[in-house]
């Protein structure tokens, strides 16, 4: 199916793997140029930059003046219509919610939450300007799935959803869409690497990663993790008009039936 973006231009934050990664891969597929914001480039990023269809920037997102940057570069081209949210940052609290200090705490605010409003803030006024765009913001089910491992990101994904749906009501009559996706577990280094979670909760436990995550796996009615091709086909349905025209102010949770809600 034609989902009617070629042509437009998106930012995408968090661009170089992962999710990220596999939303920019999808939308250049759909003929969207792509400007993408990460603090490091990577082997496929660059791939898509020598071929034409994005424009890395490295930016570190956690500043004040690093969304501003990343968005300037998508104006330059002439328009902006779609922004993708993606950038963000889990680290697993294992000892305790007394353990976890101020500066973990305003750290996560500030790259779950504060990214995404800095980054929003920068692009709204070219979209409110054209009376279209399409913003769609990677939550989390830790949103509403509150986790004591992990309780300054569960609380920053929680703010990070509600402003979604709070800037939705503002200007969804100016022809703006926003959204959400809330992911579970997904198959990327956040959860596989070296430095992800289950890596962590197995050095803590003193149990062997993989079998974290086989365990973090079957708590899916599926029996995995989503893949990041999986979230990023949920977001391109999102951004487009054809398929999701009067949709806005959703949250859409893909998790392979981990949670269940009514």
């Amino acid at each position: 199916m034609d989902l009617g973006l070629n042509d437009t231009v998106a930012v995408v934050t968090g661009a170089s793997k992962g999710i990220g990664l596999a939303i920019t891969q999808a939308l250049v597929a759909e003929g969207v140029y792509v400007v993408a914001g990460a603090r490091e480039s990577s082997e496929h990023l660059e791939q898509l930059a020598v071929q034409g269809h994005v424009s890395p920037v490295l930016v570190d997102l956690a500043t004040a003046t690093g969304p501003v940057d990343l968005v300037d570069v998508a104006l330059n081209r002439g328009r902006l219509d779609i922004l993708v949210n993606n950038v963000g940052q889990v680290s697993p609290r294992l000892n305790g919610f007394l353990m976890v200090t101020d500066d973990q705490w305003l750290h996560s605010i500030n790259v779950n939450l504060m990214a995404a409003v800095r980054t929003t803030r920068a692009a709204l006024p070219a979209m409110l300007a054209a009376g279209h765009g399409s913003i769609v913001t990677t939550s989390s089910v830790n949103a509403f799935l509150p986790d004591p491992g992990v309780i300054d990101y569960s609380a920053a994904k929680a703010a990070l959803t509600n402003f979604s749906k709070a800037l939705s009501k503002e200007v969804g009559s100016r022809g703006i869409r926003v959204n959400t996706v809330s992911p579970g577990p997904v198959a990327t280094d956040l959860w596989l690497g070296d430095a992800g979670v289950a890596a962590a909760v197995g050095r803590a436990s003193g149990r062997d990663p993989d079998s974290v995550a086989r365990d973090a796996a079957g708590q899916s009615v599926t029996g995995r993790f989503t893949r990041p091709d999986e979230v990023a086909a949920l977001v391109l349905t999102l951004v487009s008009d054809r398929t999701a025209g009067n949709v806005t102010g959703s949250d859409v949770t893909i998790d392979g039936g981990l949670t269940t809600q009514t």
